[in-house]
């Protein structure tokens, strides 16, 4: 199964970091390739489930997702329920790196479901999929040091 991850050190306290990764309904807002993120419900254990569109190569991407998140250790793991993809899962984690600045890592693994086309599409998709997610990571960033 392919997978990315990608991480960016953040001039911002790993709170302030926390709220920005987990308020997705704001993505769209301040994410260019985001063009809908909608929470659609919420359990009492703090499952999330979201809806999500977005841009990947100039193709919309769409799926809905449960959300779990580790309040604690600041971790939000998350996995496709249906959508275009086969599979996707991963996390996204903000670490405390000390001085008031945090890191901000988004890990996830996937499938395209066309097994005859994998070792052609995959490693095109894990390319697009590592670009969408450095600048979902810079957005994050630009958004909280303009908050500051």
């Amino acid at each position: 199964m392919p997978h990315v991850k990608v991480n960016l050190p953040i001039k911002a306290p790993a709170a302030d970091a926390w709220e920005a990764v987990t308020r997705l309904e704001d993505y769209a807002t301040y994410m260019e390739v985001v063009e809908s993120v909608t929470v659609l419900g919420e359990t009492e254990t703090g499952t999330r489930t979201s809806a999500w569109s977005v841009l990947l190569k100039g193709s919309v991407l769409e799926w809905v997702e449960e959300d779990e998140l580790d309040e604690e250790n600041r971790v939000m793991s998350f996995s496709q329920v249906s959508g275009d993809l086969d599979k996707f899962l991963g996390y996204w984690r903000v670490d405390d790196a000390g001085d008031g600045t945090s890191v901000v890592t988004f890990s996830a693994d996937f499938e395209i479901g066309i097994p005859l086309l994998a070792d052609m599409l995959n490693p095109v998709a894990t390319r697009a999929l590592r670009e969408n997610s450095e600048h979902m990571l810079r957005a994050i960033e630009q958004r909280l040091t303009v908050a500051s």
